[in-house]
């Protein structure tokens, strides 16, 4: 079955978009509109249809789905009136600025009977996929504290990501994307406790990094961290477990675990230091561990739009469930009530 669909914004995310969408059979882009002319002039030169208005795009009858890929503070506002137009709605992440103006949008879903969803492209994420992994293989025994970052040292973008009317700042841009990766990396369990703080270091106006973390009823702690004035970058991911340590140091790169392997580590021959001897920071000897490689895993991020066309045509659940990103912005709001109060945030009691 072919499923047709239209572009809301093409900005350099839209872009992307198109990209995929040409590579997925029987699903075609009818065309897009943006606010600005130089957008749709872009537009027009790789020779997609562009649209007069907004108005004109919703009443395209060949439409069934809009993608709405603008700035973060319109996406409820043109989510809604989509839906209301008949279309199925794909945003953009973040689904919106407030777990508020999500119900909105989960209303409208219901009222209108159109299908919502959210484009959370990182579970796809190779990275992500293999922490996930080798959590559940038991591997590294169990889990006590997980971290994962992002770091980088230009600041944020130079556009609308800037400004806080618009929905700017890390914890919108890019702490939905880590927030969503590990909420599922603890299937069913409660997250009881969250303490962030946010640094201004390149910007005032919003937050250009943060550091969460975050509490869970099995007694698991997550650290999650972005940062966008930061020389020389922490791992992308750092798992601790009982018999265990695994890291990824970058995109594109393999992860590295080291684990017990059962020998005794009684006769522990100190390691000198500085000013002095210390036996519990005394390496592990060679024959008590076992290091390894787990090359990361692969993914196809095409699987989400074929998963959206399956359930349109009522074959497949939404792998994107909307109770999920509702957790994620309220996740998302208490980072930042516990960053203006200096409190602990307590959820899901």
């Amino acid at each position: 079955m072919r499923h047709t669909l239209a572009m809301v914004g093409f900005g350099g995310m839209a872009g992307w978009h198109y990209d995929l969408i040409e590579e997925i059979d029987n699903l075609l882009v009818a065309g897009v509109w943006d606010i600005k002319e130089e957008r749709r002039e872009y537009a027009r030169s790789r020779k997609i249809p562009v649209y007069g208005s907004l108005e004109e795009l919703l009443a395209d009858p060949t439409v069934e789905l809009v993608l709405v890929a603008t700035p973060n503070d319109v996406h409820r506002e043109i989510a809604i009136q989509a839906m209301e137009a008949g279309k199925n709605v794909i945003s953009e992440k973040p689904v919106a600025l407030s777990s508020q103006e999500l119900r909105e949008m989960i209303e409208a879903s219901q009222r209108t009977g159109r299908f919502l969803t959210v484009h959370q492209n990182r579970r796809w994420d190779g990275d992500f996929l293999t922490v996930k992994k080798v959590m559940e293989s038991g591997r590294l025994g169990d889990i006590f504290r997980v971290e994962s970052r992002v770091h980088g040292s230009r600041g944020i973008p130079g556009d609308w990501r800037q400004e806080k009317e618009h929905g700017g700042g890390m914890v919108l841009d890019w702490g939905v994307h880590l927030l969503d990766q590990v909420l599922l990396l603890l299937p069913g369990v409660k997250l009881h406790t969250v303490y962030g703080t946010l640094t201004h270091v390149t910007n005032q106006l919003v937050d250009d990094g943060f550091t969460a973390d975050l509490g869970f009823e099995n007694g698991v702690h997550i650290l999650v961290e972005v940062g966008t004035s930061n020389f020389i970058n922490l791992p992308r991911w750092y798992v601790l477990g009982t018999n265990g340590s695994a890291v990824i140091t970058n995109w594109g790169q393999d992860m590295q675990l080291v684990r017990a392997v059962g020998k005794s580590e009684e006769d522990v021959i100190p390691v000198r230091t500085a000013a002095g001897l210390t036996k519990t920071m005394a390496p592990r000897r060679q024959d008590s561990i076992c290091t390894e490689e787990q090359i990361v895993e692969g993914a196809d991020v095409r699987e989400f739009y074929q998963n959206v066309m399956a359930v349109l045509e009522n074959r497949e659940e939404s792998r994107i469930k909307l109770s999920q990103v509702m957790r994620v912005m309220q996740v998302m709001e208490a980072i930042f009530q516990s960053a203006k109060t200096c409190q602990v945030v307590r959820l899901e009691e």
